[in-house]
């Protein structure tokens, strides 16, 4: 979050922003990059009536590296916790997308059992964050808020529910021809989405979380 959200925050010097970015960009640009040729490939595919093992080390993986580099790394710490929030809250303003697992299903392309949770579910995000933006905006210790956090954790609930439900409607396919199933979420481009998208939004909410915590610890 920026400086004016975290007053009593100086945040890590210069050279180490710009070291520490750098490094950043280089990590998320590598696992886009591989993410598409392992999409390519068919790497996170799984067959019909299986948990989709992939897909799982696909979302997971990355969130507990982060996690790791978090408590392991004082200037990755120091990075995060002075992100920008307000510019947090714009990217998962972009989870109104989620109306297209509405629209896929509409077209018979994925089930409804994992469209509709994770549809309304990111609908629901991604038309909220807005409002949450602006009063950031007019506020900046509204992060520090009871409201702020519950939206953060219900972001993060929300994301759970899609990646079980798409689990789930993996392990009940019958792989009987015709069927809808989650199997176009393991392909490109929607393996964009559990392998690359998913971690990125509970990273934001992470780290959301722990900019709010510190602020409300300075406030008391």
């Amino acid at each position: 979050m920026s400086i004016d959200v975290l007053p009593h925050y100086a945040g890590p010097g210069p050279r180490a922003v710009s070291g520490t970015a750098l490094a950043v960009a280089a990590a998320l640009a590598a696992w886009f990059a591989s993410v598409v040729l392992l999409g390519a490939s068919g790497a996170y595919v799984s067959p019909p009536g299986t948990v989709p093992v992939p897909i799982a080390i696909a979302v997971a993986a990355p969130i507990a590296l982060f996690l790791v580099a978090l408590r392991a790394s004082r200037p990755f710490r120091e990075f995060a916790l002075a992100a920008d929030g307000r510019l947090m809250l714009g990217i998962q303003a972009w989870r109104f997308a989620g109306l297209g697992f509405l629209a896929l299903h509409a077209h018979g392309v994925l089930p409804g059992m994992f469209a509709w949770p994770a549809g309304l579910g990111d609908i629901a995000i991604g038309a909220t964050a807005p409002w949450l933006l602006v009063a950031l905006i007019r506020e900046p210790r509204f992060a520090a808020s009871r409201t702020f956090v519950a939206w953060n954790l219900l972001g993060v609930l929300d994301l759970v529910v899609a990646v079980g439900t798409g689990a789930l409607g993996s392990a009940l396919a019958t792989g009987v021809a015709g069927e809808v199933t989650t199997g176009p979420m393991a392909r490109l481009p929607l393996v964009l989405i559990p392998a690359f998208f998913v971690p990125i939004f509970v990273m934001l909410h992470i780290v959301a979380l722990m900019q709010a915590r510190r602020l409300a610890r300075d406030r008391a």
